[in-house]
């Protein structure tokens, strides 16, 4: 069974992003302007090759610190077990508004409503630039887009399992930095806005809160949709090597915390999910790619 505190997580991100339909109405003339001039200012985010071998994925059970950030989230991180993953590669950086923007042009498709809603009363109230807007992550996007876009540049979603690894390294940190407690230098995250206006970082910002890898944001700023199905309880069962994650499930998984997120969100092995179909202006993506090994050619059977 999942422990109540993931279910109540689950239906709380479900109820705060219920599903909306693509845009019905297009952009004024003058937004459309703004959205070309993002798009124009979009810049790809390198990749890290992550190397093949094991990495510790999942939590120790802990059941006398009920309030401290070793201690499990819930149930859904348990056992912490050696993974294997064969080397691949990761962007390092969240897909940026900028990229996700020019990704619909080319594509002669409308931003949703509530991201044209976002970007008109950002720009027209808040003063913030077509240039800062370019490196704010991408964000009100659906699973499926995200996938699409990943495999518009020959990339996909990341499994939860390589999500986890290029997040916390081979040995299991408690954050993409290590062990401290995060703070505005490490993260953006614990922000509130009443209206849920995002308080953002640039996607390649705060080095300092850097995995092991490299990898930027694996904390906070916008969580992240991967490509698995959420298993309340796959790490029970789930397989040593590459594990794909479920065949088949109502949520996928959600990783990393948003510039909304208390702390523990932020732990490199909490879990959560939501309905693939979701928008949400705390949910965001990266890409991931398979990486031929060594002295292999693209010809070879």
């Amino acid at each position: 069974m999942p422990s109540f505190r993931l279910v109540c997580f689950t239906v709380a991100l479900a109820l705060c992003t219920l599903p909306v339909s693509a845009a019905k109405h297009g952009p004024s003339a003058e937004l459309s302007r703004h959205l070309a001039a993002i798009a124009a200012l979009a810049v790809p985010s390198p990749t890290v090759v992550i190397p093949a071998g094991q990495f510790l994925l999942g939590s120790k059970r802990i059941d006398d610190d009920p309030y401290g950030l070793w201690t499990q989230f819930d149930d859904t991180e348990l056992p912490q077990q050696r993974v294997w993953l064969d080397a691949y590669a990761m962007d390092r950086d969240e897909v940026s508004l900028g990229e996700y923007l020019l990704f619909l042009q080319h594509r002669k498709q409308s931003p949703s409503e509530e991201l044209q809603k976002l970007i008109w009363h950002v720009i027209t109230v808040h003063s913030i630039s077509d240039h800062t807007l370019s490196r704010w992550p991408a964000l009100y996007v659906t699973w499926y887009e995200a996938s699409d876009w990943c495999a518009s540049k020959g990339k996909r979603l990341p499994t939860e399992a390589e999500w986890e690894k290029s997040a916390r390294g081979e040995d299991g940190n408690l954050f993409p930095w290590g062990s401290q407690p995060p703070d505005g230098r490490l993260a953006m995250f614990d922000q509130h806005h009443v209206h849920e206006i995002p308080i953002l970082a640039p996607v390649d910002s705060l080095d300092s809160g850097r995995s092991p890898y490299g990898i930027h944001h694996s904390a906070g700023n916008v969580a992240e949709w991967v490509q698995d199905w959420f298993g309340f309880d796959y790490y029970a069962y789930m397989p040593e090597r590459n594990p794909p994650g479920p065949t088949s499930g109502r949520y996928k998984s959600v990783r990393g915390g948003s510039w909304k997120s208390r702390a523990i969100m932020l732990r490199t092995a909490t879990r959560g999910g939501a309905p693939p179909g979701n928008r949400s202006p705390t949910v965001g993506f990266r890409c991931a790619a398979a990486v031929e090994p060594p002295g292999h050619s693209p010809n070879e059977k």
